[in-house]
């Protein structure tokens, strides 16, 4: 690009920057000098590629979404947290926002993520231990107990049975007298990335895309803030995917689900907006900056020139980041705080638009107050003290930064034509689509996630790669660590409250309720209303599961050896 072509981006940039709204902050150094709020080449310098990095708040969004970065906006400090029963969890939820956490992100245990309820046999041992227990819209009415709906933005992070868990949230907010409309956050619906990596699903993924288109057309019609759909590239990460893979993979994904819109018939600019995506922050810092720029190239060239997506928004790729909890260690557990530190500042350079920042624990327990604590505020110490936030996209033109970035994409492309090519024949929503469907049943995904991990795997073991405290500099000091211990007390009257509660429902409202949703599949209609009315009538997830279980079947993948 010519110098006088990177001159009139500047200009444009300074436009939007001057007219947009600024945080009431200080941007300047430690020692008081100022800084400017975008560096970019010289006036009068041409640079050869300069089209593909430009100037933030400009396509391809390389430097990020806003010409202001992080002076306009910080990211929103969102942490994960669940654990035992619903009002345990509302106790922890209301810690994390007393102590300035800007957003709520919702860990459900193995029961609720399997769509059973905690009375069923095959939840023995299992309820509160991982995430809280969610039995009916009236558990997800505690957890929410004094925590207005309507101005906390709520990340969930359930697959398989999103779409009741997200009637049951909408009920919540009925009965705190919330207009569904304001709502805003986002719901992690990606079933693909369940058999691609995670292995949670309840249904073949026909059945689980027809309940996501459903709720795509539900949020589009009236609820527009709200992100029904978190794309995850977390989990194929910590599978043991690489950077490009977790980027390839999830993308792929985030592609295959505008085909779906597109197949309900919604316009890409309206329903595009609500597609979110959620990566891993792993431990190669400069890599994972590079990964996160390159997302956001690689997702607006394809929306605008593949599905002719014209509004900014529908060309924006938001994500949310949480630190790798795959490298974490049991050995000198301490070791994790610094490890997550460096993890969320490689986020936060790559222009993340929410985190979450692990505890040092969480590879031996759910984690403490004291440990949550220390994670809460490791990122405020990188937003409050460390400068990062005074400009956007600080590393754009560094040469190392930008190689890694080019190279990220264009082994992203090469996996595209590869999933693309295993298509095939005509799926009716859509090549891409069809590939990944292909894919998961060749068990390809797969494949190519434990061949990666294996390689690393190697590497550990042959001390190529080096985990501090696990295969050098093993000698420490530190004592045993007080880890959280959820009580079996937890799930006996876990089950004690559900049994009462179904005690004192109307059975016939429940049934009805469930017999309208499944008159709904039967037909092809929307779902969701008819699922909200079993909800409203506290139907329980486990019932609504194993209704559509017995309407659908069940999945089992194939073997790969």
């Amino acid at each position: 690009m010519d110098a006088e072509q990177i001159e009139a981006g500047r200009q444009r940039w300074q436009q939007r920057y001057d007219a947009a709204r600024k945080r009431d902050a200080d941007f300047t150094t430690l020692s008081g000098e100022e800084v400017d709020p975008v560096y970019g080449p010289p006036p009068g310098q041409d640079v050869e590629g300069f089209e593909r990095i430009g100037w933030p708040g400009e396509y391809p969004y390389t430097r990020g979404l806003h010409p202001t970065g992080y002076r306009g906006r910080a990211w929103t400090i969102r942490q994960f947290a669940g654990f035992g029963n619903a009002e345990q969890t509302n106790e922890r939820y209301r810690m994390i926002l007393e102590a300035g956490g800007g957003g709520l992100s919702v860990a459900f245990d193995m029961p609720t993520l399997m769509g059973y309820d905690s009375d069923d046999a095959r939840s023995l041992g299992e309820v509160g231990h991982c995430g809280v227990a969610i039995d009916s819209a009236a558990d997800m009415e505690v957890l929410f107990r004094g925590i207005p709906l309507g101005e906390v933005t709520t990340s969930m992070t359930i697959s398989g049975p999103a779409v009741p868990v997200f009637c049951m949230y909408l009920v919540a907010a009925e009965r705190q007298g919330v207009d569904p409309a304001v709502l805003n956050g986002t719901l992690q619906t990606d079933i693909f990335k369940e058999y691609i990596a995670q292995k949670e699903w309840l249904f073949a993924p026909e059945p689980h895309l027809r309940l996501i288109g459903d709720l795509m057309e539900h949020c589009a019609a009236g609820i527009p803030a709200y992100k029904p759909l978190s794309v995850s590239g977390y989990h194929i990460r910590e599978a043991g995917a690489t950077a490009a893979q977790e980027l390839a993979y999830t993308l792929a994904d985030g592609l295959a689900y505008v085909e779906l819109g597109l197949s309900r018939g919604l316009d890409v600019d309206v329903f595009a907006p609500g597609l979110s995506f959620f990566f891993d922050a792993h431990l190669d810092f400069f890599e994972e900056i590079a990964k996160f720029r390159a997302a956001r190239r690689i997702w607006a060239r394809w929306m605008r020139d593949h599905f002719g997506a014209k509004t900014e928004k529908a060309q924006w790729l938001r994500f949310h980041t949480q630190t790798a909890g795959v490298s974490l260690t049991a050995q000198q557990p301490y070791n994790n705080v610094v490890r997550t530190a460096v993890e969320a500042l490689s986020a936060v350079l790559g222009g993340t638009n929410s985190l979450h920042t692990n505890a040092l624990d969480e590879t031996l327990a759910l984690p403490s107050e004291q440990a949550a604590e220390i994670a809460l505020r490791t990122q405020q110490v990188i937003m409050e003290e460390t400068g990062v936030t005074n400009v956007a996209d600080p590393l754009g033109g560094s040469w190392y930064v930008e190689a890694l970035t080019d190279r990220i994409e264009a082994q992203v492309e090469a996996v595209f034509r590869q999933i693309l090519d295993k298509g095939g024949a005509e799926h009716p929503i859509g090549p891409m689509t069809s590939g990944i469907l292909r894919g998961i049943e060749e068990g390809w995904f797969t494949g190519e996630i434990a061949e990666a991990a294996f390689r690393y795997q190697q590497g550990v073991e042959k001390g190529d790669k080096r985990v501090v405290g696990v295969n050098c500099h093993p000698r420490s000091v530190t004592p045993e660590l007080e880890i959280l211990r959820v009580s079996h007390e937890v799930e006996r009257e876990q089950v004690r409250v559900l049994r009462e509660r179904k005690a004192r429902r109307d059975e016939s409202a429940v049934r009805a309720g469930l017999d309208g949703m499944l008159a709904a599949a039967r037909s092809g209609a929307n779902m969701i209303e008819p699922m909200l009315r079993a909800v409203r009538a506290e139907a329980t997830l486990g019932e609504i599961c194993h209704a559509l279980r017995e309407e659908w079947g069940t999945y089992r993948e194939n073997a790969s050896f």
